[in-house]
C-alpha cells in the first residue's frame, strides 16, 4: 500500500517543545477508545452533489457499528499528516427505506462505486477486500465534506484552511464521471488495477437493486457513459 500525502498544509506557527511534551502526556494518560475504533480503510471518489465539477479522492476510516450501519471519518491521505476533510454514515437498504422522504435526499447509492472498481481497500487481500465490499451492495451514504484541499494531479487547486459551508458529496454513477486523470494518478500511486477489481466483483451484481438517484448527476459530466452498466439501475421514482 503507497502512502498519499497531499500537500495542502494549513498556516500556522510550528508545534513547540511544550506542545510536544503536552501531546505524548496526553497520549499515555488518555483513553482515546472512539478513535481506536475507527479500523476499515477504503478509498474512493467524491463530488459536490450541486458542483459535480469539485471532484477529489477521499480516504474514508470507518467503524462498523453493525451489520447495517457504518460512520466513518474522511481524510486527504493516508499518512500521519493527512488532512480531515468530512464525514460519512453508510446505511443499509433497509434502514434508507425507511427514512423519510425529504431525508433521503441527502444520500447517495453505493453500487456503482463497488462494481466499477473505483472504491478500494488497500492493503487486503482480494477476496478479504471482495467480501467486506459486499456488505455495501445496495448501500447509501450521507456525506459531508468541511474542507476542499485539492487534488493530488492538480497542486494549489484546494484550500489552506476550511472555508463556507460544508458541502454535500455524491457518488459517481456511470463511466466517465469520475475524472480520468484523478483517477489514474491514485491508480498508479497505490498500485490498484481497477479493471481486475471490476472482473472480479461482476458476481456481486446479481445481488443489486435500483436505487434511488442514481440518475441525479446524468447529464452533468460532458463525455460520460449515456446510461449506468449491469446492476447501476435507478429506481425512477425520484423528484429531482
Amino acid at each position: 500500500m503507497k502512502d498519499r500525502e497531499i500537500h495542502t498544509r494549513p498556516p500556522g506557527e510550528g508545534k513547540t517543545i511544550k506542545d510536544n511534551i503536552l501531546e505524548i502526556g496526553a497520549g499515555l494518560i488518555q483513553d482515546v477508545a472512539p478513535i481506536k475504533q475507527f479500523d476499515i480503510y477504503v478509498v474512493g471518489f467524491h463530488c459536490g452533489r450541486d458542483h459535480p465539477d469539485m471532484q477529489m479522492e477521499a480516504h474514508h476510516y470507518c467503524r462498523q457499528v453493525n451489520a447495517e450501519f457504518f460512520q466513518c471519518v474522511i481524510f486527504d491521505g493516508n499518512t500521519r499528516n493527512a488532512n480531515l476533510i468530512g464525514i460519512e454514515y453508510i446505511i443499509s437498504e433497509r434502514l434508507f427505506d425507511n427514512l423519510p422522504e425529504e431525508e433521503k435526499a441527502y444520500w447517495h447509492p453505493h453500487n456503482y462505486e463497488v462494481f466499477s472498481g473505483e472504491l478500494v481497500a488497500p492493503g487486503l487481500p482480494d477476496a478479504v477486500e471482495k467480501a467486506m465490499l459486499k456488505s455495501l451492495v445496495n448501500s447509501y451514504g450521507k456525506t459531508w465534506h468541511t474542507w476542499h484541499t485539492g487534488r493530488y494531479d492538480q497542486p494549489g487547486s484546494g484550500r489552506d484552511l476550511p472555508f463556507g459551508d460544508p458541502m454535500l458529496m455524491w457518488s459517481f454513477n456511470r463511466e466517465g464521471e469520475a475524472d480520468v486523470a484523478m483517477k489514474k494518478h491514485r491508480d498508479e500511486a497505490m498500485r490498484i488495477d481497477p479493471e481486475k477489481k471490476k472482473r472480479d466483483r461482476q458476481d456481486l451484481i446479481e445481488l443489486a437493486h435500483p436505487q434511488r438517484r442514481v440518475d441525479l448527476l446524468k447529464g452533468a459530466f460532458p463525455g460520460a457513459a449515456a446510461e449506468p452498466p449491469p446492476g447501476v439501475v435507478d429506481a425512477g421514482i425520484d423528484p429531482r
